[in-house]
C-alpha cells in the first residue's frame, strides 16, 4: 500500500487547532544520536511560529503526527548556498524514531518541494527550489533526500556539527538536479 503524507501549515490554524497540532508535535522522538542534527521538534516549530519568514509543518501520515519541518525565506546561505533569495531553505527536518526508515522522510521532503513551489507562486516571490544542509556523518538523510530529488552540490562547512552537504531541488522538474549553482555576489 502507497503511503501519502500531509503538510500542515500550523500558521494556518486558528488557536485550537495549533494547540492540538504542536501537542502532537511535543510527542515526537529524536533517535539517538539525532539531537547532534536537529534541534527539539516542539522548540524548532514554536521558533517557526515566532519569525514571520518561516513557515512551520506538522507532517502527518495515517492521521498523526510523524515529524516537522519549516521553509524558510530569505535565508538560503544557512545551508551553504550563495545568496538567500533564490531558494527556499529547508530546516527543522525530523521524522519521529518509531517511523524513520519507512520511506516518510522521502515524501515529506518531496511533498515539502511543492509546497514551497506553491508558496512562490502565491507571493511571486521568485525562488526557484529548496535548498538544504545535511550533516555527511547522516547517510539516511542524504539518502532520503536523493530519492526525493534532491542534488548533492557540495560541501559546506558553515554548520555547528561538522562537514554539511549543500542539496537542491528545483521546482523545475525537466532539470534534474536543479538549476546551476548561482554565482556568489562580489
Amino acid at each position: 500500500m502507497e503511503q501519502s503524507v500531509w503538510l500542515i501549515a500550523l500558521d494556518d490554524l486558528g488557536p485550537d487547532a495549533c494547540a492540538i497540532q504542536l501537542g502532537a508535535v511535543a510527542l515526537l522522538e529524536l533517535a539517538p544520536g539525532q539531537s547532534d542534527f536537529v534541534g527539539d521538534p516542539l522548540r524548532m516549530a514554536l521558533a517557526g511560529l515566532a519569525e514571520q519568514k518561516r513557515r512551520p509543518y506538522v507532517i502527518e501520515a495515517g492521521g498523526e503526527a510523524v515529524g516537522v519541518l519549516t521553509l524558510q525565506a530569505g535565508a538560503a546561505r544557512l545551508a551553504g548556498w550563495p545568496d538567500d533569495d533564490s531558494a527556499w531553505l529547508l530546516r527543522g527536518f525530523l521524522i519521529d524514531r518509531r517511523r524513520q526508515g519507512t520511506g516518510l522522510g522521502r515524501l515529506a521532503a518531496a511533498a515539502a518541494v511543492e509546497a514551497a513551489a506553491k508558496l512562490t507562486a502565491r507571493h511571486s516571490s521568485g525562488e526557484a527550489g529548496v535548498v538544504l544542509s545535511v550533516n555527511e556523518r547522516n547517510p539516511a538523510g542524504l539518502a532520503a533526500y536523493g530519492k526525493a530529488g534532491f542534488v548533492d552540490r557540495g560541501q559546506y562547512l558553515g554548520g555547528s556539527s561538522g562537514p554539511q552537504r549543500t542539496m537542491f531541488c528545483s521546482f523545475t522538474q525537466d532539470q534534474p538536479g536543479g538549476l546551476p549553482l548561482p554565482r556568489a555576489p562580489h
